[in-house]
C-alpha cells in the first residue's frame, strides 16, 4: 500500500511538473534567460561596464545560475514516474552538465573555465529552436564523412604542395619554397581568392602550370567541395527524419490509477467481449445434416 501511494504521489507530480515545463511561458522564460545570460558575457567584454557594474554583473549571473537549477529541477521533476527517460534525450544530459559543471569547486576557481561552460549556455536555444536543433544534429551526424572529407583532401594538398614545389619552388619561393608554404598556398587558392595572380605567376614561368592549377580548381574546388555538400545534406535529412521520429513518438500510457472513468468502461466493454467469444467457441456447431440438436432435458433446466 505505502509503494502504491508513493507512485501515485511521483504520478502527480511528474502530471503537475510537466505542465509547466510545457507550458509556453516556461519556454519563453527559459529563453530569454539564456539571451540575457549571453547578454552578460558580452557586457564583461568591456573593462569599463565591468569595473562599473561589477557586483551587479556578479549577481546577474546567480541569478541565472539559480534560474537555470530550478529549470533542471523541474525537468527532472516532470520525469519522476519515468527517471530513465530523462538521461535518454541527449539535451537532457547536455543542459545537465552544464549546470551541475557550474557548482564544482574546479570550474568556479577558474575563470576562463567557468566563462567556457556560461558560453556553452547559448548553445541551449537550440531547444527552443526546432531548425536550429536540427542543424546542429545534422553537423554532429556528418563528422564522420567530414572526416573523411578531410583526409582526401589533406592528400590532395599534399600531392599538390609536392608537385607545386618541384615545379615552382626555385621560381617563387615566397609560395612554393617549401611543403608548408605550398600546402598554405594551395589551401588559400582552395577559396579561388587569388587563384588569378596565381595562374599569371605561374605561366610566366611555364605554360604547363595552366594544367596544374586547373586540375587543382576542379578537384579542390569542385568536387570535394560538392562531396561536402553532398555529406551535409544527407545528415541534415536524416537529423530531419530523427526529429519528425521523435516528436510523433506517444507518450506511454497513464498508471491504471490514473485511467478516466471511460478506459474503465472501454476496459470491461473489451472484457465482456472477449468472455462472449469464449463462450461461442465453447458451443458445438449444429448437426451437418440440418437436424435439430436434442438438448438433454437436465441441461434445458439450467
Amino acid at each position: 500500500m505505502p509503494q502504491q501511494q508513493f507512485s501515485r504521489a511521483r504520478a502527480v507530480l511528474a502530471r503537475r511538473c510537466t505542465a509547466v515545463v510545457q507550458a509556453r511561458w516556461f519556454a519563453v522564460t527559459v529563453f530569454s534567460l539564456i539571451l540575457a545570460n549571453a547578454a552578460l558575457l558580452g557586457a564583461e567584454t568591456y573593462s569599463g561596464i565591468v569595473a562599473a557594474w561589477h557586483h551587479w554583473l556578479r549577481l546577474a549571473e546567480h541569478v541565472c545560475l539559480a534560474a537555470f537549477t530550478v529549470e533542471i529541477v523541474l525537468r527532472l521533476a516532470a520525469h519522476a514516474d519515468r527517471p530513465g527517460d530523462f538521461f535518454k534525450d541527449p539535451w537532457n544530459l547536455f543542459d545537465l552538465a552544464v549546470v551541475l559543471c557550474a557548482f564544482l569547486p574546479v570550474v568556479r576557481e577558474n575563470t576562463t573555465v567557468l566563462r567556457l561552460l556560461r558560453l556553452a549556455r547559448v548553445l541551449r536555444t537550440a531547444r527552443f529552436l526546432p531548425q536550429l536543433r536540427i542543424v546542429l544534429v545534422a553537423v554532429v551526424r556528418s563528422l564522420p564523412g567530414t572526416l573523411s572529407f578531410l583526409l582526401v583532401g589533406a592528400l590532395l594538398l599534399y600531392v599538390y604542395a609536392m608537385v607545386g614545389w618541384v615545379f615552382f619552388g626555385s621560381h617563387d619561393p615566397e609560395h612554393y619554397g617549401s611543403i608548408g608554404r605550398a600546402v598554405l598556398t594551395l589551401f588559400l587558392l582552395m577559396t579561388l581568392d587569388g587563384i588569378g595572380d596565381a595562374v599569371h605567376g605561374g605561366l610566366d614561368i611555364s605554360r604547363w602550370s595552366l594544367l596544374y592549377y586547373g586540375s587543382y580548381v576542379l578537384l579542390a574546388s569542385f568536387v570535394l567541395v560538392n562531396v561536402l555538400i553532398g555529406v551535409v545534406i544527407t545528415s541534415l535529412d536524416e537529423a530531419r527524419a530523427m526529429d519528425g521520429a521523435a516528436t510523433s513518438e506517444p507518450r506511454p500510457t497513464a498508471e491504471p490509477a490514473e485511467r478516466s472513468p471511460l478506459a474503465h468502461r472501454i476496459e470491461e466493454a473489451r472484457r465482456a467481449l472477449d468472455e462472449l467469444e469464449r463462450e461461442l467457441v465453447r458451443t458445438p456447431p449444429p448437426p451437418a445434416d440440418g437436424t435439430r440438436r436434442r438438448i438433454p432435458t437436465a441441461q434445458r433446466r439450467e
